[in-house]
């Protein structure tokens, strides 16, 4: 039942004395890196990202669920930012701390199915993909995903080796706080399952209790959020059923060519087209077994997101985890190849993208791209957009006239405001059309005849086609402003005092 460990190595580890220089030199590699990140963090000029938005305001109001995503990212931006504040790089600080642990996680693996050398390459390799180094950036769901993925495969790997029962905890606690992060880590279940499908190995696996311990504690983690969406009529589930958008048109090539382009980007060019070139070879002429574990923990998810691209759209980042097992798949066999410039060559063109991104980022707003488009506009001018929001409430006060609440009809506006008008008093509701709620806003703070009048209405939409003015009597356009976001075209908002509500209108 054992995975082999240290099939088709380069060469033998030379001993404990090449094992420790080998994690030295990688803890010293990614406390640099880390350290970068850390201080392109501060140097970031871009506001937060509506999403980034919306998850902090989640923390405010810890919880089990939220409309659109399982409840660990805000868990963890609760952490963050009762030690160092709400600032936004206190908001964006797990993402560069889990990569560089996500990293570590590899570098163990590899070491499990290789050697050192494996691990120490396969982790600066995954420490510096292009994807990660966006991603470290920001604030996404898809960090402590990958991060819990990295363990699970960790625990995966163990449990196959080893006769001890922590691999079972490790691998149940995984699972469960990787499906906190987010459900595509129910995908692990399939990979493995495909692993003991095409491994005679390691089928009695599936006869060994701590497997279904494993599966136990996995189920158990992910009830309280079962329990969340039974009471708020399973709207995560809804949400993630619409985000497939299945229901357009079921044939669309050039979104699957899109989807597999960017791959080239999160992945790497060189790591990617490599990636290709193992699967190919791999169908010809089988792989070790540690190789032909890596490929069904790489292979399965990025397969269905390439269909879900061909007959509806996939965002580049659904695949992520696809890439833990993939980063350790290419290195080792540029490794026991000795591929060395490709190897090198990867990690060179990686390395100065990270440097890139710092850059850029530290500049956000003050330059363009050669089509005259601002790369970082949508994460610009939110901080001037609420700015303006304040400005009409402190006006409105000193007239003698305050407002009640402020009214929004966008999810990234509510998001924006409640995150940069966090110190002020006036409550944001969020406008609910008929049906269902559309996000977190509309399920939790709508706008009822209760919120009291007037309220201030800050939209994004043209105030020609507007329609929540007309549910009120009473309606002043107070305002119409230019908001600059970055190099690019301004963003333009409406503000209105609307008062009198008579009813939805229909």
């Amino acid at each position: 039942m054992p995975v082999a460990q240290g099939e088709g190595r380069g060469r033998p580890s030379t001993g404990e004395s090449a094992g420790a220089g080998e994690a030295w030199l990688l803890a010293g590699a990614l406390a640099l890196l880390l350290a970068v990140r850390l201080a392109a963090l501060l140097a970031n000029r871009t506001d937060l990202f509506f999403d980034e938005a919306q998850y902090w305001s989640w923390s405010e109001a810890p919880a089990f669920g939220y409309y659109s995503k399982p409840p660990l990212i805000a868990w963890l931006i609760r952490l963050a930012t009762a030690v160092c504040g709400d600032s936004e790089p206190c908001v964006r600080l797990p993402s560069a701390l889990l990569h560089t642990a996500t990293a570590v996680v590899i570098y163990l693996v590899g070491r499990r199915l290789y050697d050192g050398r494996v691990g120490l390459w396969a982790a600066l390799g995954y420490a510096t993909l292009p994807g990660v180094s966006l991603s470290a950036g920001i604030i996404s769901t898809d960090v402590p995903l990958l991060f819990f993925w990295a363990l699970a495969l960790l625990a995966w790997t163990a449990l196959l080796q080893e006769r001890s029962w922590w691999p079972s905890l490790l691998l149940g606690l995984s699972l469960g706080l990787g499906l906190n992060a987010k459900y595509a880590m129910a995908y692990f279940v399939l990979a493995a399952s495909l692993h003991v499908a095409i491994t005679p190995a390691v089928r009695p696996i599936v006869r060994d209790p701590r497997l279904w311990v494993a599966l136990a504690i996995g189920v158990a983690a992910i009830l309280p959020n079962v329990a969340w969406n039974m009471q708020n009529q399973f709207a995560t589930v809804a949400h993630t059923a619409d985000n497939a958008n299945l229901g357009g048109r079921l044939i669309n090539p050039l979104k699957m060519l899109e989807f597999l382009g960017a791959q080239f980007g999160v992945f790497g060019p060189v790591l990617f087209g490599a990636l290709g070139v193992i699967v190919w070879r791999a169908t010809r002429r089988g792989v070790p077994e540690p190789d032909r574990m890596l490929l069904a923990f790489a292979l399965p998810v990025l397969t269905i997101v390439t269909v879900i691209a061909f007959i509806s759209r996939a965002h580049a980042n659904w695949a992520a985890v696809s890439y833990v097992a993939a980063v350790l798949l290419v290195t080792a066999t540029f490794v026991r190849e000795a591929s060395w410039r490709l190897l090198r060559g990867s990690l060179a063109l990686h390395a100065v993208l990270v440097l890139a991104i710092a850059v850029a980022t530290a500049n956000a707003g003050r330059f363009r791209l050669p089509s005259g488009l601002d790369p970082f506009a949508r994460t610009l001018g939110w901080k001037a957009l609420a700015d303006e929001t304040r400005s009409a409430l402190e006006a409105a006060r000193r007239a003698g006239q305050p407002f009640n609440a402020v009214l929004t009809d966008d999810r990234s506006v509510t998001a924006e405001l409640l995150y940069y008008m966090r110190a002020e008093p006036t409550p944001v509701v969020a406008w609910r059309g008929r049906g269902r709620p559309r996000d977190h806003y509309e399920l939790s703070r709508p706008f009822t005849p209760e919120t009291g009048e007037p309220v201030l209405l800050v939209s994004l939409r043209s105030a020609d086609v507007h329609e929540i003015p007309k549910a009120f009597t009473r309606v002043e356009r107070l305002a119409e402003r230019a908001v600059a976001a970055g190099a690019g075209t301004p963003r333009r908002i409406v503000l209105w005092r609307l008062s009198g509500y008579r009813g939805e209108v229909r």
